[in-house]
């Protein structure tokens, strides 16, 4: 996992969804200022829509603070719109199939399910400044206080 002061490779592109409107963007494109990246795994399932909904019911606490806020997964745009409207989801969602963030995270981890052991982005979160430098790290979600440890994570920045 990267460090805190570090920089992230933001030299890669990701497919997103916001507002209902989908595009391609350069990663570095979603930092023109400090950027929350909650990873999740999939969604529609229990633990993420816990994740999303927390981030969701304190979304305008986030802007208001100057900061953006990206929720990441493999889903696609497709499942993403509908994701956004079940939820009520008005910040970036973002499709990274092929786990271009994590790469650049060095957040890749083994997960084991169904007695099958394979490799897959950890469930964290990263305040990521306007120049790439990660200000801090979560490593291990709590998924239904998930926007209250990020809170408390910023006003100690």
């Amino acid at each position: 996992m990267i460090e805190k002061r570090h920089k992230i490779d933001t030299d890669f592109k990701l497919d997103i969804v916001i507002n209902g409107d989908e595009k391609s963007v350069s990663f570095k494109e979603l930092l023109d200022r400090p950027t929350i990246v909650s990873v999740y795994m999939r969604n529609n399932t229990g633990g993420c829509d816990k994740q999303n909904r927390s981030l969701a019911e304190h979304a305008d606490w986030f802007d208001k603070k100057g900061y953006n806020l990206v929720a990441l997964s493999k889903d696609t745009c497709g499942s993403h719109k509908n994701y956004a409207e079940k939820l009520g989801i008005n910040y970036v969602l973002a499709s990274d199939p092929d786990f271009k963030f994590a790469e650049a995270t060095d957040s890749v981890v083994e997960k084991k399910m169904y007695g099958k052991t394979f490799e897959a982005p950890s469930r964290s979160a990263f305040i990521i400044d306007k120049d790439g430098t990660v200000l801090d790290i979560i490593e291990k979600v709590n998924t239904k206080a998930h926007a209250d440890e990020l809170k408390e994570r910023i006003e100690n920045l």
